[in-house]
């Protein structure tokens, strides 16, 4: 018997699987908004994918709820201004103004490495789903919420020695974060950045090559030393770093497809997994279920190698149920 985890393996080595692997991203404002809808499609198209608890045996501070109007003050101790209900809100006054000054307000969450092996363990040998591991490094993103975003790409630009040193210890935390995480059963590692505006890269390319990608090479490195795939997940036009992810060995990489377009990223297929995405910003919108259909369909032609693309789907905001539901239709449709 074909498993989920037969299943996903097969796409992401491209070895002809029956299907694609589902994976659907309901945001608790869709699954507020459409609670019956989003139940059916749990039924009707169950996923194939699980991510494993940490069952940590420390929990680091965090106060409010991040999905409910008002504040809430994340496990570094950044206060995320939230105006609407079921999604994530935005830092509004950064917790450094200075690295050096400031660097006592931030809080390293340590408390992420207590995670409880055997459990963690049990977990995965309770299911035949693919399994992910509770670890998701975001260091660009984690400096925004820290320093706030223009701030940033200033320092950058020209860094301060705090600055650097910081990077350094951030990633140090990290790579020991998934280092604990690989070392236990789970099929695979995320990690995680949007880096694309609606056109182009939010820096230089030269300078994501410089600060990032030896970040994330070394996170590739973490995983397939110890036997696991690694997913990587970034918003936004990104198309011009795509061949270093290649390079550097991303197995699955969650992007806007659309935004960069089809015909571009054709020259990858077969190159590195496509973990999705339809278009949510206008097809899952406003789109009807014939140009979903359609918009599936092309994706197939076009990024489908013998396996190498993921039937995932993001309901957010605005998404509309029938949308989400042709999705995952067509993909059945469309390998026989």
């Amino acid at each position: 018997m074909i498993t989920s985890r037969d299943l996903v393996c097969q796409t992401l080595n491209r070895a002809g699987p029956r299907r694609a692997p589902r994976e659907l991203w309901a945001l608790p404002v869709a699954r507020s908004k459409y609670p019956a809808e989003c139940a059916a499609l749990a039924r009707e198209f169950p996923g194939d994918f699980t991510g494993i608890d940490g069952h940590g045996r420390e929990q680091a501070p965090t106060k409010g709820d991040r999905y409910i109007v008002g504040e809430f003050v994340d496990e570094w101790g950044c206060t995320f201004v939230n105006i609407q209900h079921g999604v994530h809100g935005e830092v509004k006054d950064p917790l450094v103004k200075d690295w050096t000054a400031d660097r006592a307000k931030i809080h390293v969450p340590r408390e992420w490495l207590t995670i409880d092996r055997d459990a963690i363990n049990r977990d995965c040998a309770g299911t035949s789903l693919f399994t992910a591991g509770g670890a998701n490094p975001r260091p660009f993103e984690q400096l925004q919420f820290l320093r706030g975003s223009e701030e940033l790409y200033m320092d950058l630009l020209d860094p301060v020695p705090a600055l650097r040193a910081f990077v350094h210890e951030m990633h140090n935390f990290y790579c020991e974060e998934l280092t604990r995480w690989a070392k236990t059963d789970v099929d695979s590692l995320r990690f995680m950045d949007d880096w694309g505006s609606q056109r182009a890269l939010l820096i230089a390319p030269a300078l994501w090559r410089e600060w990032f990608k030896p970040l994330y090479r070394d996170y590739v490195q973490i995983a397939h030393g110890h036997g696991k795939k690694i997913f990587m997940h970034s918003d936004g036009y990104i198309l011009d770093v795509i061949p270093d992810l290649i390079e550097i060995g991303v197995d699955a990489l969650n992007s806007q497809i659309f935004c960069m377009g089809l015909d571009q990223l054709a020259q990858f297929a077969g190159q590195i997994t496509f973990w999705g995405e339809i278009d949510r910003q206008h097809l899952l919108a406003t789109g009807t279920p014939a140009e979903v259909d359609q918009a599936v369909r092309a994706v197939y032609r076009q990024l489908w190698r013998n396996g190498g693309c993921i039937a995932q789907c993001e309901f957010g905001p605005g998404g509309q149920p029938a949308n989400v539901r042709q999705v995952f239709e067509t993909w059945n449709e469309v390998i026989q």
